[in-house]
């Protein structure tokens, strides 16, 4: 079976919109309470870190089904991330906007990876 033909992670818009996502919840998480350094705040970077990370590594594997089995990962770190949003929003370290407008990224990343799961899956038939 033929390795998808892209250049490489980088050129994934579902990449792009991650890498972007990381910065931002950097960016938000600052405000976080200090004592949360090593709890929230860290757990959350480091999962949103994932979504990206793992996405390039499946890239650079040598088969499909590889690829598609880091893509999966990838879902697994946006559900992981949803969830310490949530727990975030109900501490009010998020305000109702900021977690609506990191959902909404949330679901569209979904969307796209879930497009590139289905596009492997029809390329096994």
């Amino acid at each position: 079976m033929s390795k998808m033909s892209m250049k490489n992670h980088k050129d994934l818009e579902v990449w792009k919109k991650s890498v972007a996502f990381v910065t931002e919840i950097y960016r938000i998480s600052k405000s976080f309470p200090k004592e949360e350094i090593y709890g929230l705040t860290s757990q959350l970077r480091r999962a949103a870190v994932s979504i990206p990370s793992n996405i390039a590594e499946g890239a650079a594997r040598q088969s499909n089904k590889d690829f598609e089995r880091f893509l999966f990962i990838s879902l697994g770190s946006i559900s992981e991330v949803e969830t310490q949003l949530i727990i975030s929003k109900n501490l009010e370290y998020l305000n109702e906007n900021e977690f609506e407008t990191l959902q909404n990224k949330l679901i569209e990343m979904r969307k796209m990876l879930l497009g590139l799961i289905k596009y492997f899956d029809n390329q096994k038939r």
